[in-house]
């Protein structure tokens, strides 16, 4: 593991590159969507994997590491967005330069898919990222005010305070517990296991979310997790949004209380679940990497410092 390095917050007039390390997206779409980073007062610089198709996949991995390098090397570019996730950055993560990531910090932000990158450079090159909304997601027609206005987080410092303000949240497990905040993706986390990107959750605090996986699948990799050690070496255990992860190939079923039971909840640590953090409305950005706090008896989730530098 590399020391700890933090991004620098966006000043008015600064660009932002956008780009798709995933699958392939609707550039017009991403345009739109850019309109309101324009609003904030920055600079859209679209990338060429926005118009690029390669199966489902946007561009070849080549193609994808050359222009999330590029645009890590550009010194114009003071933040990279993703437009989406999808399927592909596991492809792609030994093709960065993490030499160069580090040695020319800036925001990086996406969630889904973009897990295995957020777990790849936080490993390799030590930056903190963000897990939060894709730019696609700004143009929905009903897109929540609060995943908006994660956006304004990237020019006006401000410490995560989650509590039951924006969600309720139910203790699994009580207790207190203090770490860096890593996760993600359970599908992508699980992707990570047994290679030079695997995610490492001693002594942190593992925040989990997925979408469209059914019982059984979740199942299965919750328990590879368990068999890891992920959830007996973590210091507590944050349950986010699993959107539409229903019964379905299999409608005789497994509830999901009871596999976070079975896996979670049997590790013992201080868990706590219902965080807006994922696929779901709103969506809350997260920075990866920072200390943070979490209480049962508060129900709270509290980071200790700021994501970026002044």
């Amino acid at each position: 593991m590399v020391e700890l390095i933090k991004p620098r917050r966006l000043s008015p007039g600064d660009t932002v590159a956008i780009t798709a390390p995933a699958s392939w997206s609707d550039k017009d779409q991403v345009k739109a969507a850019s309109s309101y980073l324009e609003e904030l007062g920055l600079h859209v610089r679209l990338g060429n994997t926005l118009s690029m198709q390669h199966g489902y996949l946007a561009g070849t991995d080549e193609q994808r590491a050359a222009e999330l390098n590029e645009m890590f090397a550009d010194p114009t570019i003071k933040a990279i967005i993703c437009a989406r996730g999808g399927y592909g950055t596991g492809r792609m993560a030994d093709l960065l330069d993490y030499e160069l990531i580090r040695a020319n910090p800036k925001i990086f932000w996406g969630y889904s898919d973009i897990t295995f990158l957020h777990a790849a450079i936080g490993r390799l090159a030590g930056l903190v990222t963000f897990h939060g909304p894709m730019l696609i997601d700004l143009g929905k027609e009903d897109v929540h005010p609060l995943t908006i206005q994660n956006y304004e987080t990237l020019l006006r410092p401000s410490v995560l305070r989650y509590t039951e303000e924006i969600s309720p949240l139910q203790t699994l497990v009580e207790g207190e517990a203090c770490g860096a905040l890593v996760g993600g993706n359970i599908s992508l986390i699980v992707s990570t296991l047994a290679t030079p990107y695997e995610l490492d959750t001693r002594g942190k605090l593992l925040f989990i979310e997925d979408i469209d996986e059914e019982p059984y699948r979740l199942d299965r990799m919750l328990n590879q997790l368990r068999l890891a050690g992920k959830f007996a070496e973590a210091a507590g255990i944050l349950i986010c949004d699993f959107n539409n992860c229903v019964p379905n190939k299999r409608k005789v079923s497994l509830t999901l209380e009871q596999i976070f039971n079975d896996h979670i909840v049997s590790a013992g640590k201080p868990t706590l679940a219902g965080f807006k953090i994922g696929h779901c409305s709103p969506n809350i950005a997260v920075p990866m990497g920072i200390g943070a706090r979490m209480s049962t008896y508060d129900k709270l989730l509290a980071c200790m410092e700021l994501g970026v530098e002044a």
